[in-house]
């Protein structure tokens, strides 16, 4: 079966990610009113009444802010970490106890149609995960949140068919910007986001080892631009002998509304 995937938000302001294949429905975190993120589905042919279940990869708000309201009104499953469980204590509302669902980095499990493999990421909350979906040997992997290029999480997401990578920020721009130092420190650590430059660097390694699609994601609305976000990514690419459009394709989601719906087929198809 065809494994899909759509980003619906991807920024500082909310994010939220369609996965899915056959009749399984995922949607990958909430961090928009439940009333938007509804309107967002429907566009690509999906009522959330039909979600199978929401996944959190960690409990700040820009994941968060509709996951109750969702789970309550379309009676959904939510899965997070114990980590992420405690965090979301008093952001998300009610969530009854059938379903409240727990995960573990490094430890799979199916839904429906599909494997969900959560990996840990360095990022500045409880127990953060990005996620690795598979099914038909199709893999799909969202690495966002990430604070730097890391051994652990690119390993799990090295051999993705297709990425959702982040690329929050330009360096220059967070620096010279009206951010607080605090704020500014955040970011550039290695727990805060992954700057552009590094994106790239990230998203050449997903290309030799095979990806054929990579989309930038979780851009910062104050920091980047995606004419900017785009250009280091395709400059790091091409100095690495990628060509793009034939080795890999390369897209940037949008901040607010869908980017597209996109299928994921396997390397060895």
């Amino acid at each position: 079966m065809e494994l899909r995937f759509s980003p619906l938000f991807s920024g500082s302001s909310g994010n939220a990610i369609y996965v899915g294949c056959g009749d399984t429905h995922i949607l990958v975190d909430a961090g928009l009113s439940g009333t938007r993120i509804a309107n967002e589905l429907e566009k690509i042919g999906v009522h959330p009444s039909q979600l199978t279940a929401i996944l959190v990869t960690h409990e700040h708000s820009d994941h968060v802010s509709g996951v109750g309201v969702l789970s309550r009104k379309y009676h959904l499953p939510v899965y997070a970490t114990e980590g992420t469980w405690d965090g979301m204590a008093g952001k998300i509302g009610a969530v009854e106890a059938q379903f409240r669902c727990m995960i573990e980095p490094e430890r799979d499990f199916y839904l429906g149609e599909l494997n969900v493999m959560p990996f840990s990421t360095p990022h500045d909350a409880n127990q953060p995960v990005g996620l690795c979906f598979e099914s038909g040997g199709a893999r799909f992997a969202i690495a966002t949140d990430v604070g730097c290029p890391k051994k652990g999480w690119m390993n799990a997401i090295r051999g993705a068919d297709a990425a959702l990578l982040e690329s929050n920020y330009d360096p220059d721009m967070l620096k010279a910007g009206s951010y607080p130092y605090e704020l500014k420190r955040r970011i550039l650590s290695n727990r805060g986001h992954l700057c552009n430059d590094d994106a790239g660097s990230c998203a050449l390694e997903l290309a030799r080892a095979g990806a054929k699609h990579i989309v930038l994601g979780h851009l910062s609305k104050e920091n980047n631009f995606p004419e900017l976000a785009r250009r280091c990514t395709e400059d790091a690419l091409r100095a690495g002998g990628a060509i793009l459009g034939a080795d890999v394709r390369l897209d940037v989601a949008k901040r607010d509304g869908v980017t597209g719906i996109f299928a994921v087929t396997s390397r060895f198809d």
